[in-house]
C-alpha cells in the first residue's frame, strides 16, 4: 500500500479523505490528534514542516496542501473525474476551491481558534465575534452555488460528479453549527450538503472521523 493520508476529524482533511474513499484505492489514514499537538512533532514535522493536515505520501512523494492533494488524486484518477476536464470549467472549479480554502477557510480559523491571532482574551474574543459575522455571508454565497445547481439540474456543485467542492461545502457547512450558524438557514445547501453525506465514501469518511453533520446547538 502506498497511498498514506494523514488527516485530522473534522479539519478540512476531510475533502481529500472523501476522495480517496470515492476511488475504492486501499490507503492507509493516519489519524493525527490536533488536540494532543501531534502535528507538531519532530515526526511530523519531518514530514510537513508547516505541521499542519492534510499531508497525502504516495511512495515516496509527500504532498502538502488541499489544493495541491486535489490536483494531484484528480490526475492521478483521471476515471473519477473530480474536475472538470475542459478548460474553463477547470479553471471555474479551481477558483471555488481556492475560494473556499484561502477566503471561507481562515475566517471560520478565526473563530474556532482566535488564541492564533492574539494572546490577549478580549481580543479573542472581538476576532470570535467578529468573524463568525463574516462567515456567514460566505456560506450564503455557497448556498447560491447549490441554488444554482438544483435550478439547472446539475447533481453536485462543480458538475455531475462528486468531487473536492461537494466534501468542502459539506466541510464549511459544518464548521458553521461552531460558530453558532444553523445549516437549516441554507436550505439548497444543507439539502445538498445531506445528499453528498448519504453517498457511501462520504459516509464512510465520516465514520472513520466520527463526524456529527449538523453540529449547531440553538442559544
Amino acid at each position: 500500500m502506498t497511498l498514506k493520508l494523514y488527516f485530522a476529524p473534522g479539519a478540512c482533511s476531510f475533502v481529500p479523505h472523501a476522495l480517496l474513499e470515492a476511488t475504492g484505492t486501499p490507503f492507509e489514514p493516519r489519524l493525527v490528534k490536533l488536540h494532543r499537538n501531534e502535528q507538531d512533532s519532530p515526526e511530523y514535522r519531518a514530514l510537513n514542516p508547516h505541521g499542519q493536515v492534510p499531508v497525502l505520501v504516495d511512495g515516496d512523494a509527500v504532498i502538502t496542501q488541499i489544493l495541491a492533494i486535489v490536483g494531484y488524486l484528480d490526475a492521478r484518477f483521471p476515471e473519477q473525474q473530480f474536475l472538470p476536464q475542459e478548460p474553463l470549467a477547470r479553471a471555474k472549479a479551481m477558483e471555488t476551491l481556492a475560494w473556499m480554502n484561502n477566503t471561507v477557510h481562515p475566517t471560520f480559523t478565526h473563530v474556532f481558534m482566535p488564541h492564533k491571532f492574539s494572546d490577549q482574551p478580549d481580543t479573542q474574543a472581538q476576532l470570535k465575534a467578529f468573524n463568525a459575522k463574516q462567515y456567514r455571508p460566505m456560506l450564503a454565497e455557497i448556498e447560491g452555488m447549490a441554488q444554482r445547481a438544483a435550478a439547472q439540474g446539475q447533481a453536485f456543485l462543480g458538475g455531475e460528479r462528486f468531487g473536492p467542492i461537494d466534501a468542502y461545502a459539506l466541510t464549511l457547512l459544518r464548521w458553521g453549527g461552531f460558530a453558532g450558524i444553523d445549516p437549516a438557514g441554507f436550505p439548497a445547501l444543507w439539502a445538498h450538503v445531506q445528499k453528498v453525506a448519504a453517498l457511501a465514501p462520504v459516509a464512510r469518511a465520516m465514520e472513520r472521523e466520527r463526524l456529527q453533520l449538523n453540529v449547531y446547538k440553538a442559544a
